[in-house]
């Protein structure tokens, strides 16, 4: 939510603009000698609410107009006249008003006294200008910010589309198995596949989701895993540490686990094992991924997972920007990656 001055910067720069003119307006003209309270207190209004006439017509009536049709010599002739107007109404009015409270100063006759407030009210009108611009560049660098947040937003909500679409066209194959069979498996995977399916639609749609939940479907990914590999793996799963009320972006975990059972885990292959630990320490979370690795591993399957691996990396990039370091290492016969979080 923004805060106040988010809210208000606009006035708050015209009101810090005021208070600013009107104190130093104040001290000058308490410097000159004679000043009575009277005199002092006309001079403050009428400079004051005069620079504050000319400064909004132009910043409320030509400015925009010279904005929408990009014209500088209309836009100089519609304030020169006016401008005068207004210089000339004023010096008039000056010499009543201080005529009118018996004030008498030869100043306010003088052609000094028109040159300079003719000046001075130049500057407080090029300046209330300024901070129109300023203002639209307030507003430009809002629109902007909010492009590149939605631009973001979509992004991950592609990155997060491409996650599971093989997944779920291996489980819908193994179910298609299992009901062929009439394995009496298959109420126990259509359950866990129907739990998955809702928490991909629904929760990870938000933000952040509970890390607990995050969990849960990695457990029923897990053993569906098992089912299919007919628990002949030896699998491991540990979570260390609390995990109540601990955000984190979802599916953010998915693909290392992905990988690893694709990659290095075969019912086929001898000593096949996977080892996966969540451990949390405050508002560190540190997961990591350990696998054994398939020696006849295809050449098109690396490359998908080297793209699932980059889908990751840039959504931890979209998310967790300076808050996560990521580490992974291949040695003989196995894989090993680690992540870890700043949640």
């Amino acid at each position: 939510m923004p805060s106040f001055f988010q809210r208000n910067r606009v006035l708050l720069l015209h009101l810090s603009f005021w208070c600013f003119y009107i104190s130093f307006y104040a001290y000058a003209v308490s410097l000159r000698r004679e000043t009575t309270f009277t005199r002092f207190t006309l001079s403050i209004l009428l400079q004051v609410s005069f620079a504050m006439l000319v400064s909004y017509f132009n910043y409320f009536v030509l400015l925009p107009r010279y904005l929408k049709y990009q014209k500088a010599w209309r836009y100089l002739i519609e304030f020169f006249i006016p401008f005068v107007i207004l210089i000339t109404g004023r010096v008039y009015l000056q010499r009543n008003v201080m005529e009118a409270f018996d004030i008498h100063e030869r100043y306010f006759y003088s052609q000094f006294y028109i040159v300079q407030l003719a000046f001075d009210t130049l500057l407080i009108t090029i300046f209330v200008a300024m901070l129109r611009f300023a203002t639209g560049w307030f507003e430009l660098e809002a629109k902007r910010k909010q492009m590149e947040n939605d631009k973001l937003a979509t992004e991950l909500k592609f990155l997060k589309a491409q996650i599971n679409p093989h997944f779920l066209f291996n489980t819908l194959n193994n179910l298609y198995y299992l009901a062929y069979s009439n394995s009496p498996n298959t109420t126990e995977v259509i359950a866990k596949l129907s739990q998955m399916m809702r928490y991909m639609i629904y929760d990870s749609n938000y933000p952040q989701v509970l890390l607990s939940k995050e969990i849960e479907y990695m457990k029923n990914y897990i053993s569906l895993e098992r089912l299919r590999l007919n628990n002949e793996v030896p699998i491991d799963f540990v979570v260390e540490g609390e995990t109540e009320n601990k955000l984190i972006t979802p599916l953010i975990f998915i693909t290392f686990l992905e990988n690893a059972f694709k990659h290095g885990i075969s019912a086929n292959t001898a000593n096949s094992w996977v080892k996966i630990n969540i451990k949390l320490n405050g508002r560190e979370c540190i997961y990591s991924v350990e696998n054994s690795k398939l020696k006849d591993t295809l050449t098109d399957n690396k490359e998908k997972s080297g793209i699932g691996l980059q889908n990751l990396k840039r959504r931890l990039e979209l998310s967790y920007a300076g808050h996560y370091t990521l580490e992974t290492e291949e040695g003989q016969g196995r894989y090993f990656v680690q992540l870890k979080l700043t949640l």
